[in-house]
């Protein structure tokens, strides 16, 4: 049981099951629904952009303004953990929410091209700042033991959105123009916002850190967590800040941090590169505008049952020996969609690619409690997540670069090369740790609790 500080009395605990975090879970997975619905749907829309002749969208154009998204959720990656310090981690996420939704609309009414990237930059400081809130709380709240199966699980709802974007792009693109899809952007701030501010409930770590000591008891309790201490609360001050960032670089964990980095930019290049320009480039293999649409819902349905596979798996045999295996069948996949293939056996192919694509950077995630220790988690999850977002900056730009130079093929490699770059960072993380003679195992079975991230 957790005492209540405030009292001293004790309150009893239920058990840490899923099913008594089951509504941290289903906010967190509405929310990242959203998230995956919004970075998709440029993706769905392009091909309708790119036909519109009185904007100007060409497809360098069109790769820049992506990168200007990504490169707005690496910013809002980055600087959500200082203004989570400083707000909270209920703020933070309706806060998110409102600014992509924003951004939408922004999109919608955009005049001119320059406005409409103005409009994704916006959305993507949202969009950046959105995901990793939402990981953390959820590693949280989960049984410790399925700690990757609780992340595998929301993050089904990015790729969820990821459907329903492709389909408003295939049901309305056509026939009512990319502008109506961009307004069908502006309904999570309808519908996220006002459930999140009712029913989600602030990190105790959080709590603990600003003070409010019974607030993080009575939150831990209600939901089975241990209580907070002050090792893991968030780091108080810009001094504390470097502090945590300089511990990721102590002996023990100097060599395996830029290894998570390297593997988190080769995952996010490939989501985010793929995301964007995946119909463009199965067009230009020969498939037609309707069939490379929907190319990307056939990937973001594998990516659901990759999710739910990968974090079953991962659980049993370790998160790092997945991202791999995960990342070299990604090149596998990739390279194999150079040649042109009958449609059926190119949907299957898109399918397994897309089981195993987008859980391959999720298991980065999921491995990085086992590197950290409990003060180090938090501060190391957000850099690896802040710094892979460079790669979600290069995918898009990189994808437009291929598509203008007009082959296909040379895009399917290109991404291959970076799952393969991936698969070599996320191998070598446990061969460092096992040479400095670290206690955590980054390839057992068993994940430990991620902390709350900042």
């Amino acid at each position: 049981m957790s005492p209540d500080t405030s009292h001293g009395t004790a309150i009893p605990s239920p058990p840490r099951t899923f099913r008594a975090v089951a509504p941290v879970i289903a906010l967190c997975w509405l929310v990242v629904f959203f998230d995956g619905m919004d970075v998709n749907i440029y993706g769905a829309v392009m091909p309708h952009l790119l036909d519109d002749k009185g904007f100007g969208f060409t497809a360098s154009t069109a790769g820049t303004i992506g990168s200007w998204t990504t490169f707005g959720m690496l910013i809002g990656a980055l600087g959500c953990g200082t203004l989570t310090d400083w707000l909270g981690r209920k703020p933070m996420v309706t806060g998110s929410v409102a600014l992509f939704s924003a951004g939408s609309a922004v999109c919608a009414l955009a005049p001119s091209a320059a406005v409409f990237g103005g409009g994704r930059f916006l959305a993507g400081l949202g969009l950046g700042g959105l995901m990793p809130i939402g990981l953390a709380i959820v590693a949280e709240f989960a049984p410790p033991r399925r700690a990757a199966l609780a992340t595998g699980l929301m993050m089904t709802s990015y790729h969820a959105g990821g459907m329903v974007a492709t389909g408003l792009g295939l049901a309305l693109g056509p026939d009512h123009g990319w502008r109506v899809v961009f307004w069908t952007g502006v309904i999570p701030a309808v519908i996220a916002v006002p459930l999140v501010l009712k029913w989600l409930p602030e990190s105790p770590a959080v709590l603990f850190a600003k003070g409010r000591t019974a607030d993080a008891s009575a939150v831990a309790a209600r939901y089975g967590l241990p209580e907070p201490t002050r090792a893991e609360a968030p780091a108080a001050g810009a001094k504390g800040r470097f502090a945590a960032v300089a511990s990721l670089f102590a002996p023990g964990t100097r060599a395996a941090t830029p290894l998570l980095w390297v593997a988190s930019f080769a995952g996010l290049l490939l989501v985010y590169g793929v995301s964007t320009w995946l119909p463009e480039l199965m067009r230009a293999s020969g498939y037609s505008l309707s069939s490379s649409v929907t190319f990307l819902m056939v990937i973001n349905a594998g990516g659901i049952v990759g999710m739910l596979v990968a974090g079953r798996a991962a659980d049993r045999f370790g998160a790092v020996k997945v991202s791999a295996l995960w990342f070299v069948l990604t090149a596998c996949g990739a390279f194999l969609l150079r040649a042109h293939l009958p449609l059926g056996v190119a949907y299957a192919l898109v399918f397994v690619t897309g089981v195993w694509l987008f859980s391959a950077q999720v298991m980065v995630y999921a491995a990085a409690p086992s590197v950290y220790t409990p003060g180090q988690r938090a501060t190391g999850l957000g850099w690896i997540t802040g710094v892979g977002r460079t790669g979600a900056v290069v995918g898009p730009w990189l994808g437009g670069a291929v598509v203008a130079g007009g082959n296909a093929s040379l895009g399917f490699t290109t991404f291959a090369a970076a799952a393969v770059l991936g698969a070599v960072a996320i191998s070598l993380v446990p061969l460092v740790r096992r040479n400095t003679g670290h206690a955590p195992d980054v390839s057992g079975n068993r994940m430990g609790k991620i902390l709350p991230e900042h």
